[in-house]
């Protein structure tokens, strides 16, 4: 008895490809489709041109200015840009500004992190839903009512917290204090996270909410606590979402005007402690700066506005290329 090697039942073959015999037609698509296509494609060419247009404007107007200023744009500590010749540099405001954020992204981050993950996974459904509407009613405060409250409440009780960072921590010479009214870029920096706060939040909120149930019961199958959970599943899961939140708060910090230059006692020289009055930011020294400008004036005024362009879109393009490099660990391929 022969006794074959092949199998009974023998594979399918493989579909046949017919060719698109010359002069015929393609399959039409749907007009609304092309309607649609044409309408997202011209959308993203439309914001590409925005942003073209107000770089080569900035460029311009700065252009202008820059080729009479008579100090070193990058690194003079002084801002007479009415002058003839104007004498201006963005040095302090540079400072001040990424100074200011990185305090804001280092109290908010770690805070809106634990938040969220709090309303998403300790949090009983009736106290979650309290504090979420509470976030998100901080969102939608203006920028000027934050910068009242500052200069009203937070400014007079700082002082404890100054004296006992001073007290312990003085000696570092970062956060050593001289007394007088606490309008610094520290303050500005506190300021700042609890404006940012609740973009954090919302954004890390919605995106540990998406992290797949099927994850969570495995681990939990296998012995693990809730903070193995989180830690294992949760967390790498919604690491990029993390990384495009903390951006979100960034570009807010970077930006903000109003509350700073209500907070801040602006003067254009660099100190060594954080808690010294003095300093200044980009929007700040535009805001405080332009209805007394001249032409020149507002030309100088732009161009520390590219700065603060270019510096926003450089954050933006860094965390692009960090979300890129981790998707192989955002969990969303699983």
């Amino acid at each position: 008895m022969d006794i074959s090697t092949k199998s009974d039942t023998a594979p399918p073959p493989p579909p046949t490809v017919v060719p698109l015999e010359p002069g015929s037609r393609r399959p039409s698509v749907r007009l609304g489709d092309r309607i649609f296509l044409g309408l997202s494609r011209g959308s993203g060419i439309l914001l590409l041109l925005i942003m073209a247009a107000i770089a080569c404007f900035l460029a311009y107007r700065a252009a202008l200015v820059l080729a009479k200023n008579d100090g070193n744009f990058l690194t003079t500590f002084e801002w007479e840009a009415n002058g003839d010749p104007p004498v201006f540099g963005i040095a302090v405001l540079a400072f001040g500004t990424v100074v200011s954020s990185v305090i804001a992204m280092v109290i908010a981050v770690p805070v809106a992190v634990g938040i969220a993950l709090f309303l998403t996974h300790y949090a009983p459904r009736k106290l979650s839903g309290p504090i979420g509407y509470a976030i998100d009613l901080l969102a939608a405060v203006p920028s000027i009512v934050y910068g009242l409250w500052g200069v009203l409440v937070l400014v007079p009780h700082l002082n404890g917290l100054y004296g006992w960072l001073d007290t312990y921590f003085g000696w570092t010479g970062i956060l050593d204090w001289q007394g007088g009214a606490p309008r610094s870029l520290f303050t500005v920096g506190i300021l700042l996270a609890i404006m940012i706060l609740p973009i954090v939040t919302n954004v890390s909120r919605e995106v540990f909410r998406q992290v797949p149930l099927a994850h969570q019961e495995a681990a939990l199958a296998l012995g693990a606590t809730r903070w193995e959970v989180i830690r294992m599943s949760v967390l790498p899961f919604g690491r990029s979402g993390i990384i495009s939140a903390s951006m979100l708060g960034l570009g807010r910090a970077l930006g903000e005007t109003m509350a700073v230059a209500t907070v801040l006692s602006p003067e254009f020289v660099i100190r060594t402690s954080l808690l010294d009055p003095g300093g200044g930011t980009f929007a700040q020294n535009i805001a405080s700066k332009f209805s007394e400008a001249t032409v020149q004036g507002q030309d100088a005024l732009i161009a520390s506005g590219l700065v603060l362009f270019v510096i926003t879109l450089l954050v933006n393009g860094a965390a692009r290329a960090i979300i890129a490099r981790r998707k192989e660990y955002s969990g969303a391929n699983a």
